[in-house]
């Protein structure tokens, strides 16, 4: 891991840092799932590797039950092997230009992802950068919308999380979010 960079937002804390988010020891970690919940590669496959039979079980089974998880929502499952308790799984949008709503999808997810954490009381979680990898979302604009979503959310609700961690895995992804994160400096 490399350098970190945080801001406060009321009692909670945005963190960023380059890493490996199968490895983070937070409540629960997010992963940017295909609809399917099937391992693949990139985010998810590292997660579902990571997490073991378990955690491809608990995904299989929803999968059975609820059919595929539609872009913006979110569902959480046991982390299996992982360090984190909690895997919260969430389709982002694939990028088409940005003509597709997928501003208003990516903060959905986000969202999604946020209200299962306060649902489910837990207190601290780690993101990836949703859509940046397979679904080509433009890594500046969704560090943009990930961080805005994040801050207003936190705002809003002022007790939980304590701790939202994005786990990016290069220093370029590092280095847009820590730029996206100077507009909201004022914390």
């Amino acid at each position: 891991m490399s350098e970190t960079t945080e801001r406060s937002i009321n009692e909670s804390v945005v963190r960023l840092l380059q890493g490996d988010i199968s490895t983070q020891d937070t409540d629960a970690v997010v992963n940017a799932a295909n609809p399917d919940l099937a391992p693949g590669g990139g985010v998810a496959g590292a997660i579902h590797r990571a997490g073991g039979p378990e955690l491809t079980e608990a995904c299989a089974r929803i999968r059975r039950e609820r059919g595929p998880l539609p872009t913006g929502k979110a569902v959480i499952t046991p982390g299996g092997a992982l360090s984190a308790l909690w895997v919260i799984h969430t389709v982002g949008p694939v990028w088409y230009g940005g003509t597709g709503g997928e501003p208003e999808l990516l903060a959905c997810s986000y969202r999604a992802c946020l209200a299962i954490v306060r649902e489910q009381g837990l207190r601290t979680v780690a993101f990836p950068s949703l859509s940046t990898g397979a679904y080509g979302y433009p890594l500046e604009e969704a560090a943009s919308v990930a961080l805005a979503t994040v801050v207003a959310d936190l705002r809003e609700h002022k007790d939980t999380p304590v701790e939202v961690r994005f786990v990016l895995f290069s220093a370029r992804d590092l280095a847009a979010y820590a730029a996206a994160l100077e507009a909201f400096a004022d914390g």
